[in-house]
């Protein structure tokens, strides 16, 4: 179990803080949501999960034991609202072994299967695929590495309608035996996926149930 107590973040330069007092507990098999504005602190929640920042406050802890940041990375892999920006390697085999050099070829395309992506040439290069393609190879990276925790920002954002279905009908399997946690500003997307009360909102900096309406900015704050 993945628990985050009462976690904030505020950047030394700003005068508000980003999360105030957050506070979850995500199971594997329970896939969780959190929806938000942009600009509303959703993917500097996934960062401090996945230990690329701290937080200012709170804990972060896996079964009930705090988690450095060096040991969320460990833990968790994110997959980026836009991936295909983050790809480094000149071809899907490249890509697939950066930072695992001892990966086999049978490894590689067991994972591309599993993401729907079987038959696919290990010499095509990245940026020659369509935009589900390289969400669902950025998937297959962090695939490899055997996440416990997986994190998804935006997994929907920029894909028409039937590869969003694909791509929605692949999270659910992957979130059968890990922890999977997706922010996204299209919740309406996921109904149907995930649990009502495994889905909030992310509004001010806090943390309410997606059901409750969305408040008016408190601009005396």
């Amino acid at each position: 179990m993945l628990e985050l107590r009462s976690l904030r973040y505020q950047a030394a330069t700003a005068s508000e803080p980003v999360l105030r007092g957050v506070s979850l507990q995500l199971e594997p098999g329970r896939p969780a949501l959190v929806a938000g504005r942009s600009g509303s602190g959703k993917t500097t929640l996934l960062e401090l999960v996945c230990g690329l920042a701290n937080p200012t406050g709170g804990e972060i802890l896996w079964h009930r034991e705090p988690l450095t940041a060096r040991q969320r990375r460990w833990l968790c892999g994110l997959v980026f609202q836009f991936p295909e920006r983050h790809f480094l390697g000149l071809s899907v085999g490249q890509e697939l072994k950066l930072g695992q050099r001892r990966l086999g070829w049978e490894r590689a395309e067991q994972v591309l299967s599993q993401v729907g992506l079987q038959g696919l040439s290990l010499q095509q290069a990245p940026e020659r695929l369509s935009g589900g393609q390289q969400r669902r190879l950025a998937l297959a990276v962090q695939l490899l590495r055997d996440p416990r925790v997986l994190l998804l920002d935006e997994p929907t954002a920029g894909l028409d309608w039937s590869v969003r279905d694909e791509v929605l009908e692949l999270l659910d399997r992957l979130g059968r035996d890990r922890v999977v946690l997706v922010v996204t500003h299209e919740p309406e997307l996921f109904a149907g996926r995930v649990e009502p009360e495994q889905s909030w909102r992310l509004e001010q900096g806090v943390l309410r149930p997606l059901g409750e309406p969305v408040r008016a900015p408190d601009h005396g704050r």
